[in-house]
């Protein structure tokens, strides 16, 4: 493996694991957590009713697709894309992002091999150029979600103070979608509407759930299917329940303030050596030469870099809390 592309690999892996460990929230439900939450909350929901609600919707779906389209959808993974490109708030169909993703894949290759030789290096970096996509949309998604978290807050206050006014829970979240902005007003729209025109409520909620993968919207939901189960003052239930997302919000700041630190750490470490060697090559080039030609320089820089990458997960463990 020549120099050139050794470089390119680790760039690749240390950009890949600061982009997964550091961009995204660092606070957060450990995924068993989450499972079990969304099992019990589909336990309450009546499965003939919301399994025919999904197949009309998806058949309307595939309807306005181009045979081409559909037969992407057809690929593994795709329906995963498709939640992720609802939860990020595009209009984009599955299959113009992943055609979108091959042709930078194409593109990036092409331009790397007519630049660097043909090797591994132009294949790496295709790849590289394919995920951007992929990512650009997950970090919509995280901060569409921290949005929307940020507004859940106002908008259970909106729904209780609604409810104590006479209002009934559908027009209460209508007024939601009507007087905050977005993303609330929109998750909150295409609830109103679900039921507006003939759906179920746990059905139209538990959407929402699968639209906006939150722990506090796991609570409102929980909340409100218990309610309709049992009785009670759900006007105080969603006012208490408000304060307490309130309070974990402004937790999640506190915890992103403390680990900033630690994130710049992180970053700095993980690219500095990279930036240095760069530098070097450009002042003297025969000087990096040396140590990665040597049978034992170059063990050393690959064990420089397997320390490198697990201070990457070590810091990722440290910054991150499980809530």
């Amino acid at each position: 493996m020549s120099d050139q592309t050794l470089i390119i690999l680790m760039i690749f892996t240390v950009g890949f694991l600061l982009s997964q460990a550091f961009v995204g929230p660092l606070m957060g439900t450990g995924r068993g957590a989450k499972k079990r939450l969304r099992d019990r909350i589909r336990d309450l929901s009546t499965e003939g009713e919301g399994a025919g609600h999904v197949s009309l919707v998806r058949d309307r779906y595939l309807k306005e697709l181009s045979p081409l389209g559909r037969a992407l959808l057809r690929l593994p993974g795709m329906d995963a894309l498709k939640t992720l490109m609802e939860q990020a708030g595009s209009v984009r169909r599955p299959h113009e992002v992943l055609l979108l993703s091959l042709a930078l894949a194409v593109v990036a290759a092409l331009l790397a091999g007519r630049l660097l030789g043909w090797g591994l290096g132009p294949l790496l970096i295709g790849a590289s150029a394919a995920v951007l996509p992929f990512m650009y949309f997950r970090q919509q998604r995280t901060k569409r979600l921290a949005k929307f978290e940020e507004q859940l807050a106002d908008a259970l206050t909106v729904v209780a103070r609604a409810l104590r006014a006479g209002l009934p829970f559908g027009e209460a979240l209508h007024l939601v979608s009507q007087e905050m902005p977005e993303p609330i007003s929109q998750e909150f729209g295409i609830v109103f509407n679900e039921v507006n025109y003939g759906g179920d409520v746990r059905s139209a909620l538990l959407g929402m759930l699968e639209r906006v993968p939150s722990v506090a919207v796991m609570a409102m939901v929980t909340t409100v299917l218990i309610q309709r189960e049992t009785g009670g003052n759900l006007a105080e239930v969603l006012d208490k329940l408000s304060a307490v997302v309130r309070e974990r919000f402004r937790f999640q700041r506190s915890i992103r303030t403390l680990s900033a630190e630690g994130r710049l750490t992180a970053w700095i470490l993980s690219l500095l050596p990279f930036f240095m060697a760069g530098a070097m090559t450009a002042i003297n080039p025969d000087y990096v030469p040396m140590l990665t030609e040597d049978p034992i320089g170059r063990k050393l820089v690959m064990v420089a870099f397997g320390l490198m990458v697990l201070g990457i997960l070590w810091l990722r463990k440290i910054v991150r809390i499980d809530v």
